[in-house]
């Protein structure tokens, strides 16, 4: 045991790439100890147990769609949808028929990947710079490859995009996928990285993320390599809601959609079935890859969806939708197969939680769960061992507001019969006459308000859910998170900035397209954190458009007190035509530091419509 701990944490495989600071590592070392330590006293191994040592610990394939609703299977009573292959993981397993993500994505994706609450874990925000997991959370990954698994993700990660952040820095082996909240190509994607290389792929983005864990699985188990834990993170049936129509593809698509118009559907919903089925036939796929490798009575499978749905043809009398606390907000269908260990066909009504997937893993893999912080999931294992429960988690909670966390905006809590909800805008001022109480047992639908009648209940329930939200925000500041600067190059995106001005906005779209742009007046500025982990001279490239009418304006780029770069603004075809265009070297100290871009002068209607700033360090 000595030796593997002081292999392991000695291994440039543990910190590979990272850029994490020499005071977070010696926290991540003293974490996994007292992990590993408590572990050994438990009785439980960490160290890692070859397969014939261990027949129990099974391969894990963790299968996620992304915006997929509770209704959007045939398995969850859509008469609609053709999903055979999901359907089939839950006739040969079980169904978590009350399983809870929270109710939109990034948020889930930190809970599944800690077992904790996404407010422990200063990720708030599914875009400008609150979509990233902190460095101090330990992953599933970290403690399944670290007990002897061989560790892949492929498809959407969306819990960071920086160097440190990234998946294959944060426990994954292997990482083929993206790390925004969506892409905007699913033909021949580009907006993707191998294990941080940006890269491109040919084909339908649904079948390369199935062929690359395919390929993942029959190598570790041609190698020998297993026990693999392979999360295949589907970025369907997300918009931009694209199918397969490129040149070579063209009807692939077409004919999907039309399928589902013939059924009535509108043309919206047709793209979204359309794509569900097409990520179900890549299910299908892997599920005989697996029979073929005879691995299947060793694999744990599950299917499951990052938060409610985006549908709206049929919701099974459910109310709500992706981002709401109602049912059809935070519910989502949920399918665990294991051939020979869990029963097939059984349907268990206690609430589970995204959140229980981490212990859930690290009991299959005989290692504990990290004992220096709290942990909200529980394990799931006895649960679908035995292929039902009355109950399993006496709360579940749930709350997201677009730009910070609140208590008294769209947040909701549920124990095994009641829940009590609040869904309001900003707009609107929070009252306890907004509050909806309702009995989940008669009235699944959440259609009748009961908060009135049964003032008891409405006073428990949100004298928990303040204990709870208070707990799990004690002591965290929720902000962008500093982007860390170093030898490699960084892109610094605009939705990560904070902006002072009349005129100047950001603008949303796709990630990679967004823009500072509307300033114009002498002064008006953006602000980006930074923490510099290599200082000295970098060379500044900025990516931007500018009609030519507009062309002429001076933009300063400063850091701290040192020399700033000034550069004159040249004109592109237009606005919307980006061109990268390098302005200068600027120099950046050690430590926290803070980049400002500013107004200097503006002739035209508008300085720019500013892309990204890229920062590239300057070799002595």
């Amino acid at each position: 045991m000595i030796r593997f701990l002081t292999q392991s944490l000695l291994s440039p495989r543990v910190f590979s790439g990272s850029l994490e600071s020499a005071g977070h590592r010696l926290r991540k070392i003293a974490n996994f100890v007292l992990t590993v330590g408590i572990a050994v006293l438990s009785g439980s191994s960490f160290a890692p147990r070859s397969k014939a040592e261990s027949p129990d610990r099974p391969n894990i394939v963790f299968i996620m769609t992304d915006d997929q609703g509770y209704w959007d299977t045939g398995a969850t009573g859509n008469p609609h949808i053709d999903t055979p292959f999901m359907d089939q993981i839950a006739q040969q397993g079980v169904q978590l028929d009350r399983y809870y993500a929270a109710p939109v994505c990034a948020p889930t994706r930190a809970g599944l990947m800690t077992g904790r609450y996404y407010l422990r874990t200063e990720l708030y925000n599914t875009r400008f710079g609150g979509d990233s997991l902190g460095l101090d959370e330990i992953t599933v990954a970290e403690l399944l490859r670290e007990s002897g698994y061989r560790t892949g993700m492929f498809g959407k990660w969306h819990l960071g995009k920086y160097p440190g952040y990234q998946p294959h820095q944060r426990g994954f082996d292997e990482f083929f996928g993206h790390y925004h909240g969506h892409i905007e190509r699913y033909q021949f994607p580009d907006q993707i990285y191998h294990n941080g290389v940006q890269v491109e792929a040919r084909g339908y983005v649904t079948d390369v993320f199935t062929d690359a864990s395919i390929d993942f699985i029959e190598a570790a188990t041609k190698q020998k390599q297993t026990p693999f834990f392979c999360a295949l993170t589907y970025n369907a049936p997300h918009s931009p809601f694209l199918l397969d129509t490129s040149h070579f593809d063209q009807a692939n698509g077409d004919e999907l959609i039309e399928k589902y118009l013939k059924r009535g559907l509108p043309i919206r919903e047709a793209r979204i079935y359309g794509l569900i089925e097409r990520v179900d036939v890549n299910v299908g796929r892997l599920l005989a890859k697996l029979e073929e490798l005879g691995i299947a009575e060793n694999t744990l499978v599950v299917f499951t969806s990052d938060n409610g749905g985006v549908s709206k043809f049929f919701k099974a009398g459910m109310n709500g939708n992706k981002s709401s606390a109602y049912e059809g907000g935070v519910r989502a269908p949920c399918f665990v197969r294991w051939p020979g260990t869990i029963p097939a066909g059984k349907v268990i009504n206690a609430q589970t939680s995204h959140v229980d997937w981490m212990p859930t893993f690290c009991e299959l893999a005989g290692i504990a769960v990290p004992q220096d912080r709290a942990i909200d999931g529980k394990s799931l294992v006895g649960l679908l061992k035995l292929g039902h429960a009355d109950s399993h988690h006496r709360y579940v909670y749930h709350t997201w507001d677009r730009y910070f966390p609140s208590k008294d905006r769209r947040w909701s809590i549920s124990d095994d019969r009641w829940k009590l909800l609040c869904q309001i805008g900003e707009d609107v001022k929070p009252e306890r006459k907004h509050w909806r109480l309702f009995d989940l047992q008669d009235d699944p639908g959440e259609q009748k308000n009961l908060a009135t009648t049964h003032p008891e209940i409405v006073g428990r329930l949100r004298a928990e859910f303040v204990r709870w939200f208070d707990e799990v925000t004690e002591g965290i500041h929720y902000a962008p998170i500093r982007i860390p600067v170093a030898a490699e190059p960084v892109e610094i995106s605009p939705s990560w900035a904070t902006w002072k001005g009349e005129h100047i906005e950001y603008v949303f779209d796709g990630y990679d397209w967004d823009t500072i742009q509307g300033w114009k007046m002498p002064g008006e500025k953006a602000v980006w954190r930074l923490d510099v982990k290599t200082p000295g001279m970098y060379r500044v490239v900025l990516t931007y458009g500018c009609r030519p009418v507009d062309r002429g304006g001076v933009i300063e780029l400063r850091s701290g007190d040192h020399e700033p770069v000034r550069h004159t603004v040249d004109p592109t075809a237009t606005a919307d035509q980006f061109e990268s265009v390098e302005v200068g070297v600027i120099e950046l100290s050690a430590g926290e530091q803070e980049l400002s871009a500013t107004v200097v002068d503006c002739p035209g209607q508008e300085l720019m419509r500013l892309n990204r700033i890229e920062l590239i360090r300057r070799l002595p």
